[in-house]
């Protein structure tokens, strides 16, 4: 059977994010396999990196969200499915989830669908347009809240006969491996960033945007600031703004009120993510609304990093608390303070243990490989 699978996956762009870098290893994966893989995109970063003699890449603006659009991808994707013989169409964003259930249900092929985000709604319109991510044959949640907020927000839209299931997903534990980078490449990047290495360096990935919490983060460490009397850390918050440049204003001006620019450095990008978390001390993820799964916190604790995380959405799922990392409370500068604080005056040996206890929580639950796994064994469930 599993040679005669043929699995076409699509994606609006493929960039770093989560969903992104989960296409591209199911992508590779399944070549090793013996299937066919084939990836439908406008584009994005990560398709220089693809294996083009393993992965068959067509170019389609299924990133568009006009509904014009979205009908002419179903056709040329109705197209591609013949031509290729395709077994099984994954969609992993809800407009080519769109385009890609016209194309499954004109040619009877099997539906499957990631559920990556909460997709928030207001009004009926967005909820049903959201609804496409519930109605495939296999429907798969990235994590046991996202599995809880389908449940209860798309109820009216699942099917009996649908299987809807968690793959929680997963990273490459070889890339975020801490002993695989060599100090020379740390002292490059800490020179390039204008960092020495006498004070805590504390980590903040995530793209910058109001609901990834960096607003309070600043407030957290201002309260730090304070309490301890003297400049302990020093602070990267690595992300793009994405356009969002009021917002990145904003986060400056806050740095200046606190008189905090000495310790905080905004860096837009950093090619070799794993030597960013090689090279700090602490990493935080301040999001002030669920992450759906929450990347950072699992590569955090996979380079052996103490990770300091809100306790909401799937930080609550990767991290053991007091174990593996530290729980802040939601929205609360003062609780992520605390936090910060234990973090900065904790003992060498703690920090070790809760590193180690860290990567091995990962490598045990959340590596690519058992993702990988888990999708190709539904894959072929779904075709038997």
């Amino acid at each position: 059977m599993s040679s005669n699978i043929k699995v076409l996956q699509v994606i609006p762009k493929l960039g770093y994010g989560g969903a992104e870098t989960g296409c591209y290893d199911i992508a590779h994966y399944l070549p090793e396999n013996k299937c066919k893989s084939f990836i439908v995109t406008s584009g994005g970063e990560l398709i220089k990196y693809i294996d083009k003699e393993k992965v068959k890449l067509i170019r389609l603006p299924v990133h568009s969200k006009n509904p014009i659009l979205i009908f002419v991808n179903s056709i040329i994707l109705i197209g591609i499915i013949l031509f290729y013989n395709i077994s099984i169409v994954h969609a992993r964003s809800r407009a080519p989830a769109w385009s890609c259930l016209l194309a499954t249900k004109f040619t009877n092929r099997k539906f499957v669908t990631t559920f990556h985000g909460t997709y928030n709604f207001r009004g009926k319109l967005k909820k049903f347009y959201n609804s496409v991510m519930v109605r495939s044959d296999l429907i798969i949640a990235g994590s046991n809240f996202i599995f809880s907020h389908i449940k209860e927000n798309y109820s009216e839209y699942l099917k009996v006969k649908n299987k809807f299931l968690v793959i929680f997903r997963g990273i490459n534990v070889d890339y975020f491996d801490s002993s695989t980078k060599l100090d020379i490449d740390e002292k490059k990047l800490l020179d390039k960033w204008e960092i020495n290495k006498e004070k805590k360096i504390i980590l903040v990935p995530g793209r910058l945007t109001s609901w990834k919490g960096q607003e309070l983060l600043i407030e957290a460490l201002n309260l730090v600031k304070i309490e301890l009397g003297y400049e302990a850390f020093h602070v990267v918050i690595l992300g793009s703004d994405q356009g969002r440049n009021l917002y990145k204003k904003k986060l400056i001006r806050l740095t200046e009120q606190y008189r905090l620019t000495n310790q905080i450095k905004f860096i837009d990008h950093c090619n070799d993510m794993a030597l960013a978390y090689k090279v700090s001390d602490i990493v935080i993820s301040p999001s002030i609304e669920p992450e759906a799964f929450g990347r950072v916190a699992v590569e955090a604790q996979s380079m052996e990093k103490l990770i300091i995380a809100s306790n909401i959405g799937g930080s609550n799922e990767t991290i053991i608390n007091e174990k593996t990392g530290l729980l802040f409370e939601s929205g609360d500068s003062k609780s992520l303070s605390e936090k910060i604080i234990r973090a900065i005056t904790m003992d060498e040996t703690s920090l070790e243990l809760l590193g180690k206890e860290g990567r091995k929580n990962i490598i045990k639950k959340f590596n690519v490989e058992k993702m990988c796994f888990s999708t190709y064994s539904e894959y072929k469930r779904l075709l038997n």
